[in-house]
């Protein structure tokens, strides 16, 4: 995808209902809480600092509190290998693994990068926060360092890695081990994931629970970009801000990742998933 204007998530005519639909979703619960003024504020800069990410999400899991609200809708974008554009990956076997580097099956290449570890922990939303979604799946997906996705970017089609199911444990945990994602024309650094009720239904295709995305801390993105081979993410990464991303400017305090590590050990990136 070199030089050409990426359209992973469609523009924003494909994004705008999503959009609408998380902005008024998040007015109808703030009635009678908090002053309308003070909505679209508390979105853009609930951030504490990008290292802690969602820390105080993770706080408000734990709690158990009232105002425990489900993981954003996002759109799944045009790459997403679920069956909804073109290829379906889900029905392939091997798709079920934790180590989402290579591809499997017939393909055979690796993703290179900077070591990531994605440990994503699926809640109910109605109860709360606070208890776990024990044999629920989650199939995560994201680009390699490059900006491009397996199995449509042109060189390679063919490939089908940083791709992968996993079911959740007693914890609701799913655990990936993976590569720090590039960061591409128009988009800020970001994970893909959609939740389903149960493995079954996620290597059919069925049923999908939820679809979001997972962003990554500015800090982190910008000391990865500084290593071999993310040349391209450093100049694509000084054009983006979390507050003008056409997926994260209207609220990103319950999708920006825990993260922490180093370029040497690698990284550990953690987000709670209200469903």
């Amino acid at each position: 995808m070199s030089e050409e204007l990426h359209d992973h998530d469609r523009g924003l005519s494909f994004d705008l209902p999503t959009l609408q639909r998380r902005k008024m979703i998040r007015l109808l619960a703030g009635v009678g809480l908090v002053p309308l003024v003070g909505c679209s504020s508390d979105d853009s800069d609930s951030s504490a600092s990008s290292s802690s990410g969602s820390a105080s999400s993770s706080a408000s899991a734990s709690s158990g509190s009232a105002e425990c609200e489900t993981i954003p809708g996002e759109t799944a974008g045009p790459y997403p290998g679920d069956g909804s554009n073109g290829v379906n990956v889900l029905k392939e076997s091997g798709v079920v693994r934790r180590d989402i580097t290579s591809s499997f099956g017939t393909a055979g290449g690796k993703a290179e990068g900077v070591p990531l570890t994605v440990t994503l922990t699926v809640v109910d939303a109605a109860s709360g926060c606070d208890t776990p979604k024990e044999g629920a799946a989650v199939y995560l997906w994201h680009c390699d360092r490059e900006g491009n996705y397996s199995l449509y970017s042109e060189g390679v089609t063919e490939e089908n890695y940083l791709r992968g199911v996993q079911e959740t444990d007693a914890k609701g945990q799913v655990t990936f081990t993976s590569i720090f994602p590039g960061c591409y024309t128009g988009r800020w650094p970001h994970i893909h994931f959609e939740v389903y009720g149960s493995l079954e239904d996620a290597t059919n295709a069925t049923s999908i629970t939820a679809t979001s995305q997972l962003a990554l801390p500015k800090d982190v993105c910008d000391t990865v970009y500084a290593t071999d081979g993310y040349d391209r993410s450093v100049q694509n990464m000084g054009q983006l801000s979390l507050e003008t991303d056409n997926i994260f400017s209207d609220g990103y305090d319950q999708q920006l990742a825990t993260t922490k590590g180093s370029v040497e050990k690698g990284y550990t990136a953690t987000l709670t998933v209200p469903v």
